[in-house]
């Protein structure tokens, strides 16, 4: 078995070839069980969960199978560290062999932007150039670039709780070309932008529908569990919305709390990403018209991710790969 780097993993998932690979995958299907998830309890047990642990494993009969274990733990953001981490393992389907050790932090965070990329190609205007992020994070850091491989997007305003970490992402993104600044007024970015793409761990509504101006694409990518939350109802009741699997109506805070209020049901769900890739569904249908994408993630894409950078490195031996 081969291990592949952070910088190895993240240099063959350029966003271009990425998006396309999702494309790919989600026509073609795979094999996707439901995750299973498992609460890590603190130190004490007396306190609520110290984190959360997902296993994430998608295959194709005769081709490769693939198992992402992942660990979230919020408390890490106060002691400077990252909140999730992952480990993403590639086998042969047809004999169990192992092929490749990924990064998985790298996976993740590279197909969850170009996910929400490939859902605005169907959703968000053709002329979309002004961008909010919502979030300072490893997966928001990607948001513009995954953005850009597929709306002219120029402008980009980024929001979070700590200013200090706007200000630099901003910098950040100005170094890559964007026209980029931190937002101190997230209602005013967010009713100036054609895309909001909210990033986060949050539990209590950011976004707020009444701030979503006429043709806004609304990208959701925190709210990954019932108790996690970006938005309040209003967004879904304002908008046509589309979600990455059909997991999502059962796993999204943001979804569920929906529902709860009456704002939204499981029948006014437009369609799946998959759907839109196949051509099963319509996407945005006028320049007026606001659309929401809501992901919690699939193991599917993953499985695309890392084949595209297995299949990258050059041969050795038999079946295996080098790496770094």
């Amino acid at each position: 078995m081969r291990f592949v780097d952070a910088a190895t993993t993240a240099h063959h998932l350029a966003f271009d070839a990425l998006i396309a690979a999702l494309r790919s995958a989600f026509v073609t299907g795979c094999e996707v069980p439901l995750r299973h998830t498992h609460l890590i309890a603190d130190a004490t047990g007396a306190g609520p969960p110290a984190g959360t642990v997902l296993l994430m494993p998608a295959w194709r009969p005769g081709g490769r199978l693939g198992l992402k274990t992942v660990s979230i733990f919020p408390a890490n953001r106060a002691r400077g560290q990252a909140a999730l981490h992952s480990v993403y393992t590639l086998f042969d389907a047809s004999t169990g062999l192992p092929l490749a050790q990924l990064d998985g932090d790298q996976i993740t965070s590279r197909r969850t932007a170009a996910a929400s990329a490939l859902a605005a190609s169907f959703l968000a205007r053709e002329d979309a150039s002004r961008l909010l992020v919502v979030g300072t994070g490893r997966v928001a850091r990607l948001m513009a670039q995954a953005m850009r491989a597929v709306r002219p997007i120029v402008q980009v305003e980024v929001w979070g709780r700590n200013a200090a970490s706007a200000h630099a992402l901003a910098e950040e993104l100005a170094e890559q070309g964007f026209d980029a600044c931190a937002a101190p007024d997230l209602p005013a970015a967010v009713a100036r932008a054609h895309i909001v793409s909210c990033a986060t761990l949050a539990n209590e509504p950011l976004v707020r529908g009444a701030w979503l101006a006429a043709g806004t694409h609304l990208d959701l990518v925190g709210s990954f569990k019932p108790d996690m939350r970006e938005t309040d109802a209003e967004c879904f009741a304002r908008c046509h919305v589309f979600c990455d699997t059909e997991e999502a109506l059962a796993k999204s805070g943001d979804v569920l709390h929906a529902i709860g209020e009456g704002a939204f049901s499981a029948d006014a769900q437009q369609g799946t990403l998959a759907q839109l890739c196949r051509g099963e569904r319509n996407g945005r249908r006028s320049a007026h018209e606001r659309t929401l994408f809501k992901s919690v993630g699939t193991a599917l894409e993953d499985l695309a991710a890392a084949e595209l950078v297995f299949d990258a490195l050059p041969l050795v031996g038999d079946a295996n790969r080098s790496v770094c």
